[in-house]
């Protein structure tokens, strides 16, 4: 097996970054875009929303399809094939002429940009070991934080450059060079079993063995539930801080920044203690009781109708560094136990963070009630305890447990 670009390099690091931040390049820089898409269109704004939901939809169910497919054929192939429909739905949109059309594509550009965390998760765990697996995945964390912070200013000045169909082109553009940089920089990671068949009772029964295992099924339930904490704020934080407080959007920008440096911090704090050779359960348990008592915190103080800004956005700020902590752990985790069907845990661990992620965002906005942060601050309190709990109760007793893969 021989990789083209060294795995222990930060130019291989760098790589599996530009794999994991594509959904993020066609999420965030098509933002600032909706309401001129819509009208361009001659539809309303909300329907040209659409477009992200859509996006989540093709994003959240593809990996189901290619996890199995990466331990059957292997990853590289995979990859090849996900980044071409990038690539080719980025050309639809931009030469979309009507709504349906451009959902259209849309939905195929979300299966493209599925492929890459369950690939890159199942890359790491193919090469990677124990703390080795953990910087990486710290690292790579760190380095995709960046495309949400940068993404959407780009995209708006492709706006204002080209207009909406620019962005689309773009995007069909970012996709060839991660094609690209996969053909020239990766080989095949995978070991490849010719048993493994793509077939239905075959890819039923590798879920299966995912969701069954203890220690797996206990690390997707805390990586998920602690996703679930981030999406309660990324949902919530603009209802309460810009329509309760009002917040200027450029100083709601600020914030957002500070709070996805936090998770910067926090991973790349994760990565330092596994290069010193620190063992996982000790930033995890602590990320967990930090995410846990930030948010109660919160909800504590939305219930006593006490919310002093620089307070909320400190917490705010330190929730967030918590995940930092929490989520490199928990995916590393969940992909560990099972490593011949790699493909297929790091697709169940994908799809159901994401999965959760839409749940309790839908959930914020659902019982948003337009005066207070409390749908905000509950569904974070209740995802935070859930991890913890999640860590506590079955993944933790796991580990003490050699449970046959």
């Amino acid at each position: 097996m021989r990789v083209r670009v060294p795995p222990a390099s930060m130019a291989f690091t760098l790589l599996l970054s530009f794999l994991v931040a594509l959904p993020s390049f066609g999420i965030d820089m098509s933002l600032p875009a909706l309401t001129v898409m819509g009208a361009a269109l001659h539809v309303a704004p909300a329907r040209a929303g659409l477009m992200m939901s859509l996006f989540m939809l093709g994003f959240a169910v593809a990996p189901l399809f290619y996890g199995p497919a990466s331990d059957r054929y292997g990853r590289k192939p995979v990859v090849v094939f996900a980044c071409a429909l990038f690539i080719i739905a980025g050309i639809g949109c931009a030469l979309a002429r009507s709504l349906p059309t451009l959902l259209t594509w849309r939905v195929v550009q979300g299966a493209g940009a599925g492929a890459s965390m369950t690939i890159a998760l199942a890359i790491i765990r193919d090469l990677f070991e124990g703390q080795a697996a953990r910087t990486r995945l710290s690292y790579v964390a760190i380095a995709t934080m960046i495309v949400p912070m940068i993404a959407p200013s780009a995209g708006a000045a492709l706006l204002a450059l080209g207009g909406w169909r620019l962005i689309q082109a773009v995007l069909a553009g970012v996709g060839l060079l991660l094609l690209l940089a996969i053909s020239i920089g990766f080989a095949e990671s995978a070991r490849i079993d010719p048993a493994n068949r793509l077939v239905p009772s075959v890819i039923a029964r590798n879920y299966l063995r995912v969701l069954t295992h203890p220690l797996c099924l206990g690390y997707i339930l805390v990586n998920a539930a602690a996703f679930g904490t981030l999406f309660a704020y990324v949902s919530g934080s603009s209802l309460f801080l810009i329509n309760v407080e009002g917040m200027r959007p450029d100083q709601y920008g600020l914030v957002f920044a500070a709070t996805s440096l936090g998770i910067m911090a926090g991973a790349l704090l994760n990565g330092r203690l596994s290069a010193w050779g620190v063992a996982p359960d000790y930033p995890l348990t602590i990320g967990l009781l930090v995410a846990a008592a930030a948010a109660m915190a919160l909800l504590t103080m939305t219930l006593a109708g006490w919310m002093p800004l620089a307070l909320v956005i400190s917490l705010l700020v330190l929730a967030n560094f918590a995940f930092g902590l929490i989520a490199p752990n928990a995916m590393q985790g969940a992909m560990q136990p099972l490593p011949q069907i790699a493909g297929a845990a790091g697709a169940a661990t994908g799809s159901i963070q994401m999965m959760t992620g839409a749940v309790v965002s839908g959930l914020v906005a659902m019982l948003y009630d337009e005066h207070s942060a409390l749908s905000m601050t509950a569904l974070m309190a209740v995802c935070s305890l859930v991890a913890l709990l999640s860590y506590l109760l079955l993944a933790r007793p796991a580990e003490r447990v050699v449970v046959p893969s």
